[in-house]
């Protein structure tokens, strides 16, 4: 499955996940609950993947976690926060650089409406 089409059901699950519950809960349970709907959808999921950096040639743990991977190729990063701030951003393009994949979805579920707050991030690589 390719990118684009991941990402679809992403946004299709997170609207579905939004409607259900609404906005103010914690992000563990939107995590949950996507991680639920896009297994349902048929997709890989993979919860809290640490995510290990190199530095001088030596790969370290540095408690880096992504929320969701879906299907081996998407990042999603939860959040449920009053407004996204540039280090939420900053936080996923990380993410994709140190995991060397090109596509992220950055969605806060603290909000009245989803749409304007889902956003995808590509790594230039």
């Amino acid at each position: 499955m390719h990118e684009n089409d991941i990402s679809f059901e992403v946004r299709k699950a997170a609207f579905k996940v939004h409607s259900a519950l609404g906005p103010g809960l914690l992000e563990s349970v939107y995590e949950v609950a996507l991680a639920y709907e896009l297994r349902q959808a048929g997709l890989l999921v993979q919860t809290q993947v640490p995510l290990p950096m190199v530095y001088a040639g030596i790969q370290m743990e540095a408690g880096f976690r992504l929320d969701l991977l879906v299907a081996g190729k998407v990042i999603v990063e939860i959040k449920s926060v009053e407004t996204l701030q540039e280090v939420h951003f900053k936080q996923l393009l990380t993410y994709l650089k140190l995991s060397g994949l090109k596509l992220g979805q950055l969605i806060n579920f603290n909000v009245a409406h989803l749409k304007e707050h889902m956003h995808r991030l590509v790594n230039g690589l």
